[in-house]
């Protein structure tokens, strides 16, 4: 007879470009207990072929319609493998950034919530304001898909506008105010002292209201 798994907790850092997300996901994998897989955008854009990109990454505004199509699938691949990894017992940290500013409205956000129904999710909001992000943009310069993307405020302020709709979280940090250890310990306590964070289950339902 097969032993029951234990499931593995699912982190995921939902937060605009330059927020300090990846950070983040740095100091869990190093210090947190146990091994910490990292499932995030970043790592899909890397498996991704240079025609499709930025692929599920595509920012908000709806510029890229040619693969736009795309997006939701390759949000629905994601999803299922941080949810095969909790299911064979292993930890998983996300970075995302989550928004629903394309040409149509694609649902992204509530169809992921249900992808991970019954699974350990603490949904996490990574702020951080738009002065901040702006001078990060200016001094690291890394993945930014053009000179003009870096200096244009309009689609650093999208962005922050779209990525935190509907601003449902188990818990916020803030990184223009605690460092990315700071943030990883805020979030170790919250699951030593919240053990079955709802952000995910509220999301889920909220999508299913609204549609």
């Amino acid at each position: 007879m097969r032993q029951t798994q234990e499931l593995g907790q699912i982190i995921i850092l939902n937060g605009a470009p330059r927020s300090g997300k990846s950070s983040i996901v740095a100091v869990i994998q190093e210090t947190f207990d146990g091994l910490w897989m990292n499932l995030g955008v970043d790592r899909f854009m890397q498996m991704t072929p240079a025609r499709y990109l930025p692929g599920i990454g595509l920012r908000p505004g709806g510029e890229r319609q040619d693969i736009e199509p795309l997006v939701p699938i390759l949000y629905s691949a994601m999803y299922e493998s941080i949810a095969a990894h909790s299911r064979l017992g292993l930890n998983v940290v996300v970075d995302v950034g989550h928004h629903d500013a394309y040409a149509m409205e694609r649902g992204i956000l509530g169809d992921s919530a249900r992808r991970l129904k019954g699974l350990p999710v603490l949904f996490v909001g990574v702020r951080c304001p738009i002065k901040i992000i702006m001078e990060r943009r200016q001094n690291t310069g890394g993945n930014v898909i053009s000179v003009a993307d870096s200096l244009m405020p309009h689609l650093v302020q999208l962005w922050q506008r779209e990525v935190h709709i509907p601003g449902i979280y188990d818990l916020e940090v803030d990184t223009s105010v605690l460092s990315s250890g700071a943030c990883a310990e805020v979030i170790r306590q919250y699951l030593a002292n919240n053990p079955a964070p709802s952000a995910f289950q509220r999301i889920a339902a909220y999508h299913t209201e609204v549609h």
